[in-house]
């Protein structure tokens, strides 16, 4: 548990097969407090206290790259805000520069109809040539992955937690069995549970100590 800024420059240089993230939206100041209504229950419309701290992850760009092995592959879910500038910073650097959009077929409703629902995030992929792809279909080959969003048991106390459905689907096409995956910000640990189901090995950091407890407890089952 800690820093990732600080504990990603431990990781020795291209020895990491995919990086797999779901990094701050530095949204806080575009969606918070709640919607009031006369005869029911507010609506909650906060974005967790630690998006309102600006944290910049593209500082961590240069440390991303130096871990990436050539055949590696960078998977990183982004709002449309920080968008085009991982999109400077990446594209550069990448032989392919792509996104995806994962679609939330349940998002949280817009009761007054006074804009779109929140129902797609975006995910910027990187690769070099000659990088890990494991595709199947023509249907894996979509740059659009439909799904609800988490519930029930899944569902731990973490604003974006993302389905373990999505980010098995990455983790399949992305590395091989045996791979390395890192997650510089782990959260509830969803990608260190697919990297486990899978066979893949993990590296993930996590600065929340309530949210470090519940992704190690969702991972024990899995590390011997």
């Amino acid at each position: 548990m800690g820093n990732a800024f600080e504990l990603i420059k431990s990781i020795p240089n291209q020895s990491v097969d995919l990086i797999l993230t779901d990094p701050p939206y530095n949204i806080g100041s575009y969606s918070s407090g709640n919607i009031k209504f006369k005869n029911r229950k507010d609506m909650n419309n906060d974005i967790a206290e630690w998006d309102h701290d600006i944290v910049d992850p593209l500082e961590m760009v240069d440390d991303m790259v130096r871990i990436l092995k050539p055949t590696g592959n960078i998977i990183i879910f982004t709002g449309s805000n920080l968008f085009g500038r991982w999109h400077a910073a990446l594209d550069p650097i990448f032989d392919t520069f792509q996104y995806a959009a994962w679609h939330k077929t349940n998002p949280t409703p817009s009761v007054r109809k006074s804009s779109f629902l929140n129902s797609i995030e975006l995910i910027v992929c990187c690769w070099n040539k000659g990088h890990t792809w494991n595709f199947t279909t023509q249907r894996d080959m979509h740059n659009f992955i439909e799904t609800p969003v988490c519930a029930g048991k899944e569902r731990y106390s973490h604003p974006t937690q993302k389905p373990l459905t999505v980010i098995d689907h990455f983790v399949k096409i992305a590395s091989d069995e045996g791979d390395v995956v890192v997650d510089p910000f782990m959260g509830t640990g969803t990608t260190g549970l697919s990297a486990c189901r899978l066979n893949r090995n993990f590296i993930g950091f996590e600065c929340d100590p309530t949210y470090f407890g519940w992704a190690t407890e969702r991972m024990s089952a899995y590390v011997s």
